[in-house]
């Protein structure tokens, strides 16, 4: 076997990829990989040079692989460690180059080894992590970072000598509810009334909801999205890294695994929100309005993805990083994952003692926000997809 390294996954067929794993995750796929690559969503000026890991059989056949990126910032990740970089520069030290594993802009767990089913996933798995200690070392950057993976890959990890950090997300679980109301009488009397209020007042304001998969939009339809996408970064300042030609795209390429809320007043779009569609799970991604109405976020954010995976089988709901808000609307506190390793060892055994303070704190943390659930009984954190 041997390792090689790619700088545009264009120059891999996306047969060889997306026949790596088990194509449960939309965002592996080489489809919505390459167009952030094609479409300068991963790019220098934001911060992301592409520099995937491809494994190979001694005929040259690709069989196994892991997305990654050499970073110059800290944006995008969502495991932030911003504090490390800081002090890693006051010692005087250069942070950045650093090596992640990774999906740019989506802090969800998924896969972030791929390895075909034809062959051994913990010897491919091991020659990856190992590549990727030598890799940083021979070129002198300061260290690697596989954010969100699944928890079994994070522990192979630790024994091949990473470091392990928590977080903390809330995920929504599928107890075979018959429908949204089924979903509702699992809560206490008084969340199931504030939930509903919700719902009903989204109705009240004349907002009507509409559902649809990427392969039904047309071209007006998707500049709409994008102008909602827009609109949240021009509210927050924050720098969109997506563009309209990505998103066209991702429609035509996997519009079956996006789906797409419209909201709409007066017989006008004002609000959308963009998921992503898993063979289990559905991903809650973007949002973005034109006008505020009470409860609409909610409602087209979390309460439509619920209802979505009820009616079509799928078992979780992530709906993105942060926000406590989620768990009062049945939102599990679950433990999240990343490995970190470091080639300054004096900085690498101050960050490892700051990780085994952090660690218990985190999953204390996690355990108290049980209590803030709305259910009538008490629930256990979703089960990691395979």
């Amino acid at each position: 076997m041997q390792i090689e390294t790619c700088d545009a996954l264009a120059n891999v067929a996306a047969s060889d990829w997306n026949a790596l794993g088990d194509g449960s995750n939309p965002f592996v796929r080489h489809e919505f990989l390459c167009a952030l690559e094609t479409h300068g969503c991963v790019a220098p000026e934001h911060g992301w040079h592409p520099y995937h890991l491809l494994l190979k059989d001694d005929d040259e056949n690709l069989i196994a692989a892991a997305p990654a990126y050499i970073k110059t910032n800290s944006y995008g990740e969502f495991v932030f460690d911003f504090a490390w970089a800081e002090a890693y520069e006051r010692s005087g030290g250069n942070y950045y180059p650093k090596l992640i594993f990774a999906i740019p802009f989506t802090p969800a767990t998924g896969p972030r080894l791929l390895v075909r089913e034809d062959h051994d996933y913990a010897e491919c798995a091991g020659a990856i992590f190992n590549a990727a200690m030598a890799i940083v070392k021979q070129h002198k950057w300061s260290s690697v970072h596989w954010l969100f993976p699944f928890k079994d890959d994070a522990e192979s990890m630790a024994a091949a000598g990473y470091m392990l950090r928590t977080g903390c997300q809330y995920i929504w679980s599928n107890d075979n509810y018959r429908d949204f109301n089924d979903f509702l009488s699992r809560c206490t009397s008084k969340k199931r009334k504030n939930l509903k209020r919700e719902r009903k007042r989204v109705a009240e304001q004349g907002v009507s909801l509409e559902v649809m998969h990427g392969n039904e939009l047309n071209a007006r339809d998707w500049q709409q999205v994008m102008g909602f996408y827009l609109d949240t970064f021009n509210r927050k300042w924050g720098t969109p890294t997506l563009n309209h030609k990505f998103f066209l795209e991702i429609g035509q390429t996997m519009g079956e695994q996006i789906i797409i809320v419209f909201a709409s007043h007066n017989e006008e779009r004002v609000a959308c929100s963009v998921m992503f569609k898993g063979s289990d799970t559905l991903y809650g991604r973007y949002w973005g309005c034109k006008e505020e109405f009470h409860s609409l976020h909610f409602e087209a954010c979390y309460y439509q993805g619920i209802d979505y995976c009820i009616k079509h089988g799928l078992s979780r709901f992530e709906p993105g990083a942060q926000g406590e808000h989620k768990i009062g609307r049945g939102f599990v506190p679950t433990l999240t994952w990343s490995t970190h390793f470091l080639t300054h060892e004096a900085f690498s055994n101050a960050v490892q003692n700051f990780l085994e303070q952090e660690r218990p704190m985190m999953q204390q943390r996690c355990e108290e926000l049980h209590a803030l659930l709305p259910f009538k009984e008490r629930q256990n954190p979703p089960t990691t997809p395979d």
